[in-house]
């Protein structure tokens, strides 16, 4: 039987060609020491810093990153359940950085910082990941902070504006309302949802209580903004590597919304919270004490401020070439007995533009929000106001500041002159305007409206306890009566053309306002 040498061919070509099998080389190391959320791993002499590792145990693979590269071990974080784990599991490097899933799937949802649902709906199956820890856009990616991102918050919007690209420190002692404030800004977003201006808010919760984060949930849920809101958490009961990836996790889940301009989609502007990041650094702290770092100020390793302004100057507002998308960060830090000289408030005051301040005495009188407008600031300042707010609130903090310094002159009882007694009487009118209720959002038009009968002196002396009810009804008064020179203001942003229209309205309302029974 002859045999024809080119079937031979054929047949070894198809053979070849059929032989899918690929050789995979990994490292493998075994774990020598497990404890507290933190593996020593012997055998990976290649591994990278922040590099993903697979521990190979009886329950299934566990995630875990390389964080101490040592002479002989390396430090890991564990991702998971790391009881599961014992001393002699195998290692494996993976040669990739930790990655989140991210994209409009997320929006409305509950989740953890590696992406896996908490609220009992579906997997979140997007497709498309995100690297959690990214070097920040550097300043040629950029341009200036100059659109507003309006908290709806008076005190707020008038005297410490805040613009889209901007990082604002939210700084009080514990149960001063620093929460709210920033709920009340995730809430004043949905009038934007559905428009090019539209802002996706991402709440990070670390190291909360599930009871308060469900709660936080519910609020949201209530008012409509679940819609446009992602929620990542790592609560009290999250492992200590949980909470230290959560901001970092929420940051790259934002990032995804801002560069769609590149991808020639309309970009969307982000609003990252950061509830708190005071607890992110302690769990930092108690993840390099197990590494054996040493410990520097109050304990704190010394690369406790990279912690932070590596997230923190993810923040940007993107330039026109990049898509002109924008990520607004509010950092949430909890003092002690009002010290914001300690070592983690400082560390965040110094790399953020500006910080509202609560204060305690101010919430117990029931100042609410508990704006301290001397300590308070905004590094970004006017450039984030429309024109109408920038006249009517132009030294609206200096005459408040200037209010509480005579308050405490006057509580000593001594006689003060005409023009004393007209400060403190406006002050505190300015005061009890600017005072407002949770999650009741003012539109900015309003807001100017409010602000311009207090500074022009018509609330002067109108008794205290009636101030919010004449200012609701003035508002009803331009959204009815006068909605034409309202809408001028909407259209002019600015007061200059009908400033004497205006005041003549607002004195003729005063004049046929009666006050409630």
């Amino acid at each position: 039987m002859k045999i024809r040498t080119e079937e031979i061919t054929s047949v070894i070509k198809q053979e070849i060609e059929q032989f899918s099998g690929e050789l995979e080389i990994s490292e493998i190391g075994r774990v020598v020491e497990i404890g507290d959320g933190i593996a020593r791993v012997y055998g990976l002499s290649k591994c990278m810093a922040g590099e993903l590792l697979e521990f190979d145990t009886r329950e299934g693979v566990i995630m875990g990153q390389a964080m101490n590269l040592e002479l002989d071990t390396v430090g890991a974080i564990i991702y998971g359940n790391y009881l599961g784990i014992r001393e002699g599991d195998t290692v494996k490097s993976t040669g990739r950085l930790l990655e989140v899933p991210v994209g409009d799937a997320l929006l409305g949802r509950v989740v953890d910082p590696l992406g896996r649902p908490l609220d009992g709906g579906p997997e979140i199956n997007t497709g498309i990941t995100r690297k959690l820890d990214i070097v920040a856009p550097g300043i040629s990616a950029r341009q200036p902070v100059k659109e507003p991102l309006q908290f709806g918050v008076k005190a707020v919007d008038s005297m410490i504006p805040v613009g889209r690209g901007q990082r604002e420190l939210i700084i009080g002692d514990r149960k001063t309302g620093k929460t709210a404030v920033a709920l009340d800004a995730i809430i004043n977003q949905k009038q934007y949802w559905g428009t090019p201006d539209a802002v996706v808010c991402i709440y990070v919760a670390v190291g909360q209580k599930d009871s308060t984060v469900a709660a936080v949930v519910e609020t949201l849920r209530a008012q409509g903004a679940m819609d446009y809101t992602i929620v990542v958490v790592a609560g009290s009961s999250s492992p200590a590597p949980m909470q230290y990836v959560a901001p970092y996790a929420g940051c790259a889940m934002g990032e995804h919304f801002m560069w769609q301009g590149l991808e020639g989609k309309t970009p969307k502007h982000v609003l990252c919270v950061y509830d708190d990041l005071s607890k992110q650094a302690t769990a930092y702290r108690q993840l390099s004490l197990l590494l054996r770092r040493p410990p520097g100020r109050e304990a704190y390793p010394g690369d406790v401020f990279y912690l932070h302004s590596r997230l923190l100057e993810r923040a940007t507002k993107l330039s026109d070439a990049n898509g002109a998308g924008s990520l607004t960060a509010l950092p949430i830090i909890e003092t002690q007995e009002g010290d914001v000289s300690a070592y983690i408030p400082t560390n965040v005051i110094s790399i953020t533009d500006g910080q509202i301040y609560l204060q305690p005495e101010l919430f117990s009188a029931g100042v609410r929000p508990a704006i301290n407008v001397g300590i308070s600031v905004s590094r970004v300042g006017g450039n984030a106001q429309i024109k109408a707010m920038k006249e009517v609130a132009g030294s609206l903090r200096l005459d408040l500041a200037s209010f509480r310094e005579l308050e405490a002159f006057a509580q000593l009882g001594t006689e003060l002159d005409a023009a004393s007694q007209r400060q403190l009487d406006r002050g505190a009118r300015m005061v009890e305007l600017l005072k407002q209720g949770q999650y009741t959002p003012f539109s900015v038009i309003d807001q100017c409206i409010s602000i311009f009968a207090g500074t022009r002196g018509v609330l002067d002396n109108l008794p205290l306890p009636h101030v919010h009810a004449f200012e609701a009804d003035l508002l009803e008064y331009f959204a009815t009566q006068k909605k034409d020179l309202r809408d001028k203001l909407v259209a002019a942003k600015s007061f200059k053309a009908i400033d004497e229209e205006f005041t003549t309205a607002v004195r003729e309302f005063k004049a046929s306002w009666t006050p409630p029974a």
